[in-house]
């Protein structure tokens, strides 16, 4: 049975910390890596407390917490390296306070900082039309024309795309009913260039599908493509167009918000195309907008007099 009355002198941090990993590894019996990640954690915090001469635990407190926090995010540590950071501290302090060595756990209740949101990769309005080029009139390469063309040209998710059915078009008005998240339906334009590879896509899907499968997108078996089988399609059409880097079906998506934003201005327009029930989902495009018209000032006006990332 474990001892929780606190030792008659203090303890030396160190010596904490040789118990904390024994029992980690002895009694928790946790993995290689999860070992590993804790002593890098702390060892992050054994520096921090050095640098301020703490050598036993009852010298720390809070703004300790705090101040290491601060360091290591001004040293370059992002918010989520931060947050399993602080995970380590308090599964650290949880077990003092189970020896008796603590009595408060004092990183409860800090957070770390959010790291900044990524910004979707998006293509060009010319690397879109060099991707969608799909040439080749056999099954595979009619499928895959008119499959990219439709995600771009309606700015689709994949599993919109992989769920369409046939009667989903309305040839007349040039128009597409998708199903998206929720199950909630939305009406969308479907560009001509879409439009004449669907064509010529179904007139090769009658080869190999039967006349009672709705699926508007099938293998040569005939069934319903898949999610992953779109995904590995994509990434073999990015090696075939010559693409910089891989291409998946949500980049096309992007790049349709991004290239309609651009023209139109219409952030309302875009949020109902893309089927966004807040349009603060649908804000991340006007900073892809704006870096857009920043790079077009640098290269475009001659007292620019601005540096590229690349330049910096």
């Amino acid at each position: 049975m474990t001892d929780l009355s606190p030792p008659a002198t203090p303890m030396p941090f160190a010596e904490q910390l040789a118990a904390f990993y024994i029992y980690i590894r002895s009694e928790r019996q946790l993995s290689i890596h999860t070992q590993t990640s804790y002593a890098r954690d702390l060892e992050k915090f054994q520096i921090f407390c050095a640098s301020k001469s703490i050598k036993e635990l009852h010298m720390l407190g809070v703004n300790h917490i705090r101040m290491a926090v601060a360091q290591l995010h001004r040293e370059g540590l992002g918010g989520k390296s931060l947050q399993r950071w602080l995970s380590s501290l308090r599964s650290f302090f949880q077990f003092c306070i189970r020896r008796g060595w603590l009595k408060n756990n004092i990183a409860d209740g800090i957070t770390a900082p959010k790291s900044p949101k990524a910004l979707p990769k998006v293509l060009d309005a010319d690397q879109a039309a060099q991707f969608v080029q799909v040439e080749g009139d056999d099954f595979i390469n009619k499928r895959d024309r008119a499959l990219v063309e439709l995600i771009y040209s309606s700015g689709l998710r994949l599993a919109e795309a992989v769920s369409l059915d046939i009667n989903d078009i309305d040839w007349g008005d040039a128009m597409l009913t998708v199903t998206g998240k929720g199950r909630k339906t939305r009406t969308l334009p479907v560009g001509s260039h879409a439009l004449t590879a669907l064509k010529d896509w179904l007139e090769a899907r009658k080869l190999y599908t039967q006349n009672d499968e709705p699926a508007l997108f099938t293998t040569q078996r005939g069934q319903r493509i898949s999610h992953r089988a779109v995904q590995m399609r994509l990434q073999q059409l990015s090696i075939q167009q010559g693409m910089d880097n891989p291409v998946h079906p949500h980049m096309l998506r992007h790049s349709f918000a991004s290239h309609m934003l651009e023209s139109s201005g219409d952030l309302r327009l875009v949020q109902e195309l893309l089927g966004h029930a807040n349009i603060s989902t649908t804000q991340v495009y006007t900073h892809l907008d704006f870096q857009h018209l920043a790079k077009v000032y640098d290269k475009a006006h001659p007292r620019a007099g601005r540096k590229t990332d690349d330049e910096v």
